[in-house]
């Protein structure tokens, strides 16, 4: 049987119990529907491993329920807040900032940002790293590096709308 059949009477065979499986522990439609394809996209990329082809459905159930419990804690950690509720928190950046500052001024203040939290920035900004590839590079989790880069855009941006550096700068 090629693999492509295996996927697709995987599919049909068990599609329907994850999917209440899913709805269950979501309580939304839409949910479960995503848990369960990523389920099985999960299965079309690291089912070979299953050593006991016989625990194929207890080995889709654990992993539609990690899904379940990954996305649960992102929700929980990165809490949906509207930009009006949030509008106070944001720095007060003049349109000509770009204009005032300078490569100088900018290597200043990147100096006077600590290194825990330089280092991403720079990593993100100048080498153009993906957030993985800076975690990865400075040995950090993920969300460490993500929420590093984000609390320090906001300090760069306010303390680049604080420089004052004259419109005309010497050359």
């Amino acid at each position: 049987m090629s693999a492509d059949l295996q996927f697709e009477s995987l599919v049909k065979l068990y599609y329907r119990d994850l999917y209440r499986f899913g709805l269950s522990l979501t309580g939304n439609e839409n949910d479960a529907a995503d848990l369960t394809q990523e389920t099985f996209y999960i299965w079309a990329n690291k089912g070979y491993q299953l050593q006991n082809p016989a625990s194929v459905k207890g080995w889709l159930f654990t992993m539609l329920h990690c899904e379940f419990l990954k996305i649960f804690r992102r929700r929980n950690r990165f809490l949906y807040v509207s930009v009006d509720e949030c509008i106070e928190d944001l720095p007060n950046v003049p349109p000509d900032c770009v204009e005032r500052v300078d490569s100088r001024t900018l290597l200043r203040i990147l100096g006077e940002i600590a290194e825990d939290f330089r280092a991403p920035l720079v990593l993100y900004y100048m080498e153009d790293l993906s957030y993985k590839e800076i975690a990865e590079v400075l040995a950090l989790p993920l969300g460490t590096v993500q929420s590093r880069i984000a609390r320090e855009k906001i300090q760069l941006l306010r303390r680049l709308s604080e420089t004052n550096v004259p419109p005309e700068r010497a050359k």
